[in-house]
């Protein structure tokens, strides 16, 4: 039987200018799971990328601290379909002051409590575009997102039975594939997403034709290695 591990990428630069950046933290969060790795002799025959600078980060990050040998028969591959949703657009259709990171800051700060307010603000943001109501207000919509987000999966049916593939991406599309293999509601999924953390790891066990969950968001490597304050969600 096969395994496929996805990851989440590490902590991005949330609140700089270019959120698609992994902060100093995410970097440390990827040197421990790849240490997690190594330690436990893990290899992978297949890398696959979603794209995104800081999958791409997480996983050179990652895979830098496993020992040569163990990476020589490696793959690696991006697979765009395999990139976040755009989270920009969608808060930005919800709530116009996003255009204007000042303005929106002040929204914010005008709360007792900002992280709260910027989650209930988030949560209302993906109901907007998860309803299908508005679906002409978004460059994808949650039905297209969901189902190239399974089409990448279904390209990594074609492997081997008894091969391990490393998959490096988003909370987004890995709650999205939870959904598909699970059966999960709409508003599942974003509630699921909002509690993956940065570089846990979810465990599909694979066979020709099917994909089984191991486990979900896994970040014991986060745990017993890091730090206080290792684990994060944003």
């Amino acid at each position: 039987m096969g395994q496929i591990l996805l990851v989440r990428h590490g902590q991005a630069s949330f609140g700089a200018a270019n959120y698609d950046q992994l902060s100093e933290l995410g970097y440390e969060q990827a040197r421990l799971l790849g240490q997690w790795y190594a330690n436990s002799h893990q290899s992978f025959h297949k890398v696959v990328t979603g794209g995104m600078a800081r999958h791409r980060q997480t996983a050179d990050t990652c895979l830098a601290e496993l020992p040569k040998p163990l990476l020589t028969e490696t793959e690696w591959i991006t697979d765009p379909d395999l990139a976040e949703f755009d989270h920009h657009e969608v808060l930005l259709r919800h709530c116009p002051e996003y255009a204007d990171a000042a303005a929106f800051k002040a929204l914010l700060a005008n709360h007792v409590d900002p992280p709260r307010a910027l989650e209930h603000l988030f949560r209302a943001a993906m109901q907007r575009w998860m309803s299908g109501w508005h679906d002409n207000d978004y460059t994808e919509t949650w039905p297209d997102f969901r189902r190239r987000c399974v089409r990448a999966l279904e390209r990594l049916d074609t492997d081997s039975s008894k091969q391990t593939a490393i998959v490096f991406t988003s909370g987004g599309v890995i709650a999205t594939l939870m959904q598909h293999l699970l059966g999960l509601q709409d508003y599942q999924v974003m509630e699921l997403n909002w509690t993956l953390a940065n570089c846990a790891v979810t465990k599909l066990l694979h066979r020709p034709g099917q994909f089984t969950l191991s486990y979900l968001n896994n970040y014991a490597h986060l745990e017993w290695l890091g730090q206080p304050g290792s684990v994060t969600y944003r």
